[in-house]
């Protein structure tokens, strides 16, 4: 009798629970006449994993609408697996009121958000085939061997006995990061002077209770990890929001928060989620920035800043004009047609597509300006640092009054044009036809975080929290081009910015920001053990004349996601797949009805595993 397949996925968290769906379902088509046996491991609960498991306080949000996050394929997705459709958090959590979400859009809580994903996990594991099992094992693995033709041995941290797979899937999310040394010297600093230092971490690792009540803390950070910090550091300690009579936000103060000053590169917060529906259908995209325009050799490097931005740029512009021209006429001179051809025709920068925007478009509030955009306090200075903190709370009040305004819809094509570019930039990165300068400087270096700042913003209420805890004294506004320094002489960390003369000395100091990818420096003992014998090789850039980019990242085959050796082989039945590996462009989650990435990374994976396990 043929014994069962056996598969082992390393990861129980929303990746791996999205692997093992398209594995059952793909199993009856691709696999009918074996018996199957996936074996689940992770320390985590599985589905949540350890993002979203349980026991983070319930005032932590999922940062994307409940409506926009779904587990399940439908008629949208194009792969080649069967589809099985399923609830979005959205419509799952409206079944019961307790759950604190509906399908009206509300951003959910992470718990809520846990409680989703190990239900997909429950339901995907109900539904498999009769011949597949599937064993959940709530622990860690510490590492992986086995040649290439023979079945792999996976060490368990709780038995002595391995796990024996003929496939083994490495989903293991974010890596922890080990200390960099940066980080170490300030960890070093804050022990000689018993202060307080909490480096990068994962807002549900974060341990807060260094933080005393009352005291002044230097933040570095300005992004989603900064606004958790301010919630659990605020409402977690007992204060409380409440409504004036005249309509505005108040922070009633517990007494235990500290008081926070906060500082980053552009000095405010990620710009605040569109709130609105679209007002007209989205521009055809890509329109200037697509593979075909390149017609380099393959052989050749592209610079990011001379050959891609320009058209990326371009492209982000024609997305915004386009929704302005076709849902707000009343506020442009002549209409797209006219609009569209010159400006399809004008380069980039250029002074004729600049004299030809604001002809047509009168009122300056409506052009797009990339530069402005990206860094709003550009020249602000402030001789009182009263007065910046009131520059900022404007900024955000304005930012968080324009993203809940249809009139402003043209944001929502900006958005759009961004979220075009970057699935279109990152095929050329996949292909490896950037520079390794660009890759490091401009795309990892600048891109990511501009992306990250228009399109990956807080909920607006979060906004408005910002902007009362300003109001209350408990939040202050470093500014942007924000610098920290560690002085010796006095035993404080010590910091201010571009934007006023005004200092600040704090006995603590926290990293808001989460940590580097750096697989040389992760703690996780299978991938360091794989790395030590050569099994695995960090993913490593490099130009023609010798510079080198190292990403921090698992080298796996492009096409069919297999861990490569240091020889440069994919190795026939290893998989990995997820932010910790070389195909960099991935989705955790997707929204319903969106063709999502997720799912045909998934399926192309899963099919691939069964196709090997069908011919061995």
């Amino acid at each position: 009798m043929t014994r069962p397949a056996e598969i082992v996925i390393v990861g129980a968290g929303p990746r791996a629970t999205g692997v093992l769906e398209r594995i059952l379902a793909n199993v009856p088509g691709m696999l009918p006449d074996r018996e199957l046996h996936v074996h689940v491991v992770d320390p985590y609960p599985p589905g949540a994993g350890r993002v979203w498991r349980a026991g983070q306080s319930p005032l932590m949000w999922v940062n994307v609408p409940a409506r926009d996050i779904t587990m399940f394929t439908d008629d949208t997705v194009r792969c080649d697996g069967p589809l099985r459709p399923g609830p979005s958090l959205g419509e799952w959590a409206g079944t019961s009121r307790e759950r604190g979400a509906d399908a009206e859009g509300i951003f959910a809580s992470r718990l809520v958000q846990g409680d989703y994903l190990a239900w997909v996990f429950n339901r995907i594991v109900a539904g498999r085939p009769t011949d597949v099992r599937v064993s959940v094992h709530a622990t860690r693995a510490t590492g992986l061997t086995g040649g290439p033709d023979g079945r792999q041995q996976v060490r368990l941290a709780d038995r002595e006995q391995c796990l024996l797979a003929d496939i083994v899937i490495l989903a293991l999310g974010h890596l922890d990061g080990a200390q960099d040394q940066q980080a170490s010297e300030l960890g070093a600093f804050a022990d000689r002077h018993g202060l307080a230092y909490v480096p990068r971490s994962y807002s549900a690792d974060v341990d807060l209770s260094v933080i005393r009540p009352r005291e002044k803390v230097i933040v570095r950070g300005f992004g989603l990890a900064f606004v958790d910090l301010a919630v659990l550091l605020t409402e977690g300690r007992g204060g409380a929001y409440r409504v004036g009579d005249d309509g505005r936000l108040r922070y009633l103060a517990s007494g235990k928060e500290p008081q926070l000053y906060v500082g980053s590169r552009r000095g405010v917060p990620y710009r605040t989620k569109i709130s609105y529906q679209p007002v007209s259908a989205p521009a055809p995209l890509p329109r200037f920035f697509h593979g075909s325009v390149f017609r380099h050799p393959p052989s050749q490097e592209l610079d990011f800043r001379t050959e891609l931005w320009p058209l990326m740029a371009k492209e982000i512009g024609w997305a915004h004009y386009h929704e302005l021209f076709t849902a707000h006429r009343d506020r442009v001179a002549v209409d797209w047609a006219d609009f569209s051809t010159r400006y399809a025709d004008f380069a980039w920068n250029s002074r004729r597509l600049a004299d030809h925007v604001e002809a047509c478009v009168p009122d300056p509030v409506d052009r797009l300006d990339l530069g402005r955009l990206d860094r709003p306090l550009q020249g602000v200075w402030y001789e009182r640092f009263a007065d910046l903190q009131a520059h900022v709370r404007g900024h955000i009040c304005a930012d968080v009054a324009r993203r809940g305004e249809g009139a402003h819809s043209a944001d929502l094509g900006t958005v759009r044009g961004l979220k075009s570019v970057s699935g279109q930039l990152a095929t050329i990165l996949g292909a490896g036809r950037l520079s390794a300068r660009s890759e490091a400087n401009d795309v990892a270096g600048w891109w990511k975080g501009f992306y990250d700042y228009v399109c990956s913003g807080p909920p607006s209420p979060r906004a408005r929290q910002l902007v009362a805890l300003s109001e209350a004294g408990v939040l202050n506004f470093l500014g942007s081009g924000m610098w920290m320094v560690p002085d010796e002489s006095r035993g404080v960390f010590r910091a201010g910015s571009a934007n006023t003369a005004h200092t600040v000395d704090a006995k603590s100091f926290v990293e808001a920001r989460l940590p580097r990818s750096d697989l040389r420096r992760c703690p996780d003992t299978l991938l360091r053990g794989l790395l030590d014998c050569g099994e695995a090789v960090e993913c490593v850039i490099t130009d023609q004349d010798g510079f080198a980019h190292r990403p921090g990242l698992l080298q796996v085959s492009p096409d069919d996601f297999r861990v490569v050796d240091a020889s440069g082989r994919p190795h026939p039945r290893r998989y990995a797949l997820g932010p910790f590996t070389s195909v960099r462009h991935f989705s955790t989650f997707t929204r319903p009805r969106a063709n999502g990435l997720s799912f045909r990374q998934n399926d192309a994976l899963a099919r691939d595993v069964l196709r090997t396990l069908g011919d061995g």
